[in-house]
């Protein structure tokens, strides 16, 4: 009674630690938990917001000016009745800068324009280190596939060397064949163990993007580990890149604001009154009203250089526009290529190569028990099948990467 009630008290407890383990974590969810705590980009959103406050700034009208003043006093007046104040002089005066040209409107414009290139800056902050992510996300998929290949190798090589022991038992193969069957072992055992390394390190780098501080051991992603055929064609993403792109976007925008800044300096060229109305009573003059216009006599400085320099600006801005949307299909050629290729390499692999590594494995294990082939052709065949097998996963990376680096080139995803 006693061994059953511990029994299912250690079953319970099982149970329990199995449903507080979290749940793998798919490609969607490691995206969506990265954009929502990664330090670096909630910065960049806090410079999206500075920009926003900006616009706020640059629509502001100029404060008008208010004085006052008291003048005509008599302090040291020796009359026989002291009155200081009799001729006091007391003045109110108001200003105001009437700015012309549209100045405030071409402000709000330009600020409107370095927000919304932050946004496109953002984006492309966000799009370079998804594609971190993506990798750290692969390599991590791609360390549990191989791990699971070194574990299937190590159980499928202890199962061939428990009948070798049988056989040597019952006098059917000579000691020193055994030896060389045992020490094989140390090489499956060696990528097991390589494997697991692989894993944990993949899974830090993961976290450490996550900005996650999750024990390694409770933390796990899932996903398809597997390639595509489909791939669309050249022109088609070369189109869906040039309407995606971010960093083309940004380029562009920066074109509309170098223009919005050389019609701003134009407008800061021009003069700009100011207006004032001032009232006071001089005794023994009743009170009075006043009016005043200043205007600046721009002779000297009417905003040249400015108007030089933002000029220059547009034609700078074009020219990394056009140095941008060369580099937008020299990243999209070279990854669609990359990942053609890697499609090209992976067929004959799925279609052939490890199915033959397999039949050839199996053969040399029953020539092999049946005393019909030699250890080393047999050694060789379980090596050869595994070398298959571990570059057809590696390959699988490299295809999984090429179609994250296609997406980063594209700007969204068009390889899944």
């Amino acid at each position: 009674m006693r061994q059953f009630l511990s029994l299912t008290l250690l079953a319970a407890i099982s149970t329990a630690a199995y449903a507080q383990a979290p749940a793998p974590l798919t490609w969607q969810q490691v995206r969506a938990k990265f954009e929502a705590a990664n330090p670096t980009l909630r910065a960049g959103q806090i410079n999206i917001d500075e920009n926003k406050a900006a616009e706020i700034t640059a629509f502001l009208r100029p404060n008008p000016g208010f004085s006052f003043a008291m003048d005509q006093f008599a302090p040291f007046n020796k009359s026989p009745s002291y009155r200081p104040l009799t001729y006091a002089f007391p003045l109110i005066s108001f200003n105001y800068l009437h700015e012309r040209e549209h100045k405030r409107e071409l402000r709000r414009d330009s600020a409107e324009e370095a927000t919304a290139i932050s946004v496109s800056q953002q984006t492309d902050l966000i799009r370079t280190m998804v594609f971190t992510l993506r990798s750290a996300f692969v390599g991590t998929l791609q360390a549990k596939a191989i791990l699971a290949l070194a574990k299937d190798n190590l159980d499928y090589f202890d199962k061939e060397l428990a009948i070798s022991r049988d056989r040597l038992a019952v006098g059917d193969i000579a000691q020193l064949d055994f030896k060389r069957l045992d020490l094989q072992r140390v090489q499956y055992e060696s990528d097991y163990q390589t494997a697991l390394v692989n894993l944990r390190t993949a899974k830090i780098q993961l976290l450490q993007l996550l900005f996650d501080r999750t024990p390694v051991d409770q933390f796990d992603v899932t996903g398809p580990f597997e390639f595509s055929e489909r791939v669309l064609a050249l022109d088609e993403i070369r189109n869906m890149a040039m309407d995606a792109r971010p960093d083309l976007k940004a380029a562009v925008q920066t074109v509309d604001k170098a223009k919005v800044d050389h019609k701003l300096a134009v407008s800061n060229g021009s003069t700009d009154p100011t207006f004032s109305v001032d009232a006071g009573h001089n005794p023994p003059i009743d009170a009075y009203v006043g009016f005043g216009i200043q205007i600046p006599v721009r002779i000297f400085d009417r905003n040249q250089g400015e108007k030089l320099r933002t000029q220059l600006d547009i034609t700078h801005a074009e020219k990394m526009k056009d140095a941008a949307t060369a580099q937008v299909f020299a990243d999209v050629d070279s990854a669609y290529v990359t990942v053609v290729s890697s499609v090209d390499l992976l067929k004959p692999y799925r279609d052939k190569y490890l199915q033959e590594a397999k039949d050839i494995r199996d053969t040399m294990e029953y020539s092999y028990l049946h005393g019909q082939a030699a250890l080393v052709d047999y050694l060789d065949a379980q090596r050869d099948y595994r070398a298959t097998y571990v570059d057809y996963l590696n390959l699988v990376g490299s295809y999984l990467t090429a179609a994250a680096q296609l997406n980063l080139a594209v700007g969204r995803e068009v390889v899944q």
